[in-house]
């Protein structure tokens, strides 16, 4: 690695000491769970906050059609995938959770649920319904991919029919009516609250606005953004004296949005101790009557799940076998629509697992296309031959083996397909293929707008499929391609486990591959050159020196913020163009988070200001603008600005034409000069600038460095101001864990595999 000498332009003043806003959603349960709300509300990347000002130009005149947004229609069809799976385990035998052996805290939770499945309570059954009756799960929060039994309704009828029956059942897509927004408007200013709320609160609450929260004021915290202390002021303001800190209703609305916050940073559910600890920290007296409370309404679930002991097993006398040891247990709460992602995945999985596949091709014709691969590509082939599930790990270098797989299997008469986590990661891979080869996106897979299509029964149509970038699945994402798989089909999960794990709650790759339930493959394809060499050092904690001659890889020391600034876009602008060869458009800045004195935000700025200036006459932006668009959260293109007219921001992303509507523009478009990581997570380019200032040492983690370093395919500069933060960072954080019951439930299904 080489060194740039220390610079000597002067700072630009009063950058420094600005902290960025956190990018990672990873944090740890248990005593900490509070701390893991916190950081939730942390902006997510490249989803929630945008450019100020105008979203475009063009006067509407209230004559512009309003436009479904991809957002929007993803959001309907969820809905439609939740019923099916929650329909599908009504009909499963036998109790949700069981209690053998609970007593105390335990006991009462789980009567509490068992009243409600008896009847006893008023409260809907726990898992008949997709929807909560009384706090539905918060739509805008998270990512929301198109279902499997809506695609699978238009390749019956027309795939733009199946969507369109989808989008019916939304509403109207122009947004809430005038009248509720009104009616919303009222009765935020009687409480005190922000009137400009009105439109997300009508949109939550519909009509129905006014009532609901007068009867239920901390209601308030289903609308996004909304803090308890701020739906507490809400509530005093409209109930006076009956407000109160022990009130049920708050309560409940408060363990609600706790668990909505734990699933933002990556958790799938919380445990008991970890909710209650959260709870008292936010002023709620007894918080177990509260637990119980949301549950009994069935706005929670509770499990109890055994936990596997790494202790020899102890001598049982008989007396003790008869009457039943007890198993250590731990009390999860969580909340449904990630208890039915996670129960439908496990049930797919295992479903994959104990079918036979389907028989396409010869023993004799398998072998022989293994034999004519070499390496670690032979062993895959051999494993997707004989099991419906195989794992497949690898740096960047080992997207050659799943490459030699689908070639393979197209010559064995398969309809084999790829999918990949973003259009980058879509169009290099296709690169390994011979022409007319099957790549898609995941999101493109789901929607039907990419892929095979849909069978008569909604089924993908097809008999192999191979996942990319498998570590950026949540769980629901995850339970829509398996459930979509036709019985027989072979599924192939690939990736790097080192890298980022998914913006959505869950760890599916990394439960898949801890659980050991199927084969799995290794690549022992490295990634080449000194960047494969201090990439594959970082993933096993080592922050190794390595030659660089060619200077693949440079260090570039700042002492601040406002320098951090002014190297990275000297950087990109002139020294990566003039000294490596390649120029500003094929480099990519990368920086911990998208607020400070040097995130996203900052960065884009002088980038823009540099690289294309001009007066933002667009929201912000002008034609030519690099950008990052959200089409729903956790999912990041990349493309650059158009135009813009009455129907709203014109972009260009992976070769396609993209229109934002204008009200949509300041929360799913920025600029994209400068990305955070997990918005880069997929993508590749020639060069990569990594900013890490000072103020982003906090943020620092091994996955964040591995994913971050890992995107240069020429050349990596770092804007290094760090100090020993960096090789702290790789050497002791690793990535943060996250509660989910996948494991549990994978247990119970499927045994392990040597």
């Amino acid at each position: 690695m080489s060194t740039e000498p220390e610079p000597t332009e002067t700072t630009e003043p009063g950058t420094r000491g600005a902290a960025p806003e956190p990018e990672g959603t990873d944090e740890t349960p248990g005593a900490s769970a509070a701390e893991s709300a916190e950081s939730a509300d942390a902006e997510p990347d490249g989803n929630t906050e945008g450019v100020s000002g105008d979203s475009a130009a063009g006067d509407t005149d209230g004559t512009a059609k309003a436009q479904l947004s991809e957002a929007e229609a993803e959001l309907a069809a969820q809905r439609v995938e939740r019923e099916r799976i929650a329909r599908r385990k009504a009909e499963k035998q036998g109790p949700v959770i069981g209690g053998a052996g609970l007593s105390g805290k335990a006991a009462d939770l789980l009567a509490a649920v068992r009243a409600v499945e008896s009847g006893e309570k008023p409260a809907a059954a726990v898992f008949s319904e997709p929807e909560p009756p009384r706090r539905p799960a918060k739509e805008p929060a998270r990512p929301r991919p198109v279902p499997a039994e809506t695609a699978g309704a238009g390749a019956a009828a027309g795939t733009e029919a199946g969507i369109a029956g989808a989008i019916s059942s939304a509403g109207s897509p122009g947004g809430p009516a005038p009248e509720a927004v009104e009616a919303a408007r009222r009765v935020l200013i009687e409480g005190g609250a922000p009137d400009g709320l009105a439109p997300q609160v009508a949109a939550v609450f519909g009509e129905t606005a006014d009532d609901e929260l007068r009867t239920d004021p901390w209601q308030l915290l289903r609308v996004p953004a909304v803090r308890p202390e701020q739906a507490d002021g809400f509530a005093r303001a409209l109930l006076g004296a009956e407000c109160a800190p022990d009130d049920e209703r708050r309560g409940r609305a408060v363990t609600v949005w706790l668990l909505e916050q734990a699933a933002l940073a990556g958790h799938t559910a919380l445990e008991m101790p970890a909710l209650t600890a959260a709870l008292a920290q936010r002023g709620v007296p007894d918080a177990d009557a509260a637990v119980q409370s949301t549950i009994a309404e069935a706005e929670a679930l509770v499990f109890q799940d055994a936990l596997e002991s790494t202790a020899p097993e102890p001598e049982v006398s008989d007396e003790d076998d008869e009457e039943g040891a007890e198993r250590p247990v731990r009390i999860l709460i969580g909340l449904e629509r990630y208890a039915l992602a996670e129960e439908s995945l496990a049930d797919g999985l295992a479903r994959l697992i104990n079918s036979v596949p389907k028989e396409d091709g010869s023993a004799e014709e398998w072998e022989r296309a293994a034999a004519s691969a070499k390496g670690s590509a032979a062993e895959l082939i051999r494993a997707v031959a004989a099991d419906g599930l195989v794992l497949h790990t690898g740096g960047e270098a080992s997207q050659a083996d799943p490459a030699a797989l689908l070639e393979a299997a197209r010559s064995l008469g398969l309809r084999a397909w790829a999918a990949t986590h973003s259009p980058l990661g879509r169009d290099r891979f296709a690169g390994l293929l011979t022409a007319g080869a099957q790549v898609a996106t995941v999101a493109g897979l789901l929607t039907g707008a990419e892929g095979p299509g849909r069978d008569t029964d909604g089924a993908f149509d097809l008999d192999l499929l191979v996942v990319l970038d498998a570590p950026q699945l949540d769980v629901e994402t995850a339970a829509l391609l398996v459930e979509s798989l036709p019985d027989g089909a072979r599924l192939v999960l690939g990736g790097d486990p080192a890298v980022l794990w998914s913006a959505g709650p869950g760890r599916v790759f990394a439960d898949l591959l801890a659980a050991r339930i199927c084969p799995q493959v290794a690549s022992r394809t490295p990634d080449p050159g000194p960047l494969g060499e201090l990439v594959s050092g970082i993933g096993i904690g080592e922050l190794n020196q390595v030659e660089a001659p060619g200077k693949e890889v440079v260090i570039v020391p700042v002492r601040d913020a406002g320098e951090a600034v002014h190297r990275t876009v000297q950087l990109v602008a002139d020294s990566v163009p003039r000294a490596i060869g390649v120029p500003a458009e094929e480099t990519q800045v990368i920086t911990p988070g998208h607020g400070g004195a040097a995130g996203t935000r900052a960065l884009n700025a002088a980038l823009k200001e540099r690289l294309n200036p001009g007066p933002g006459r667009f929201g912000g932006f002008d034609p030519g603008d690099r950008i990052a668009y959200s089409p729903a959260p956790g999912r990041t293109l990349l493309g650059r600005v158009v135009r813009a007219d009455a129907e709203g921001l014109h972009l260009t992303c992976a070769d396609e034409p993209v229109v934002v509507p204008k009200e949509r523009v300041e929360q799913s478009v920025r600029h994209g000069w400068a990305l955070t990581a997990h918005q880069a997570v997929g993508g590749r380019w020639p060069a990569v600038v990594a900013v890490l200032p000072g103020d982003a040492a906090q943020a620092l983690t091994r996955p964040w460095v591995y994913t971050a370093f890992g995107r240069a395919a020429r050349h990596l500069s770092v804007v290094h101001g760090v100090d020993q933060a960096l090789p702290r960072a790789v050497a002791e954080i690793p990535a943060k864990p996250r509660t989910t019951r996948l494991p549990v439930l994978l247990r119970t299904q499927t045994p392990t595999v040597g």
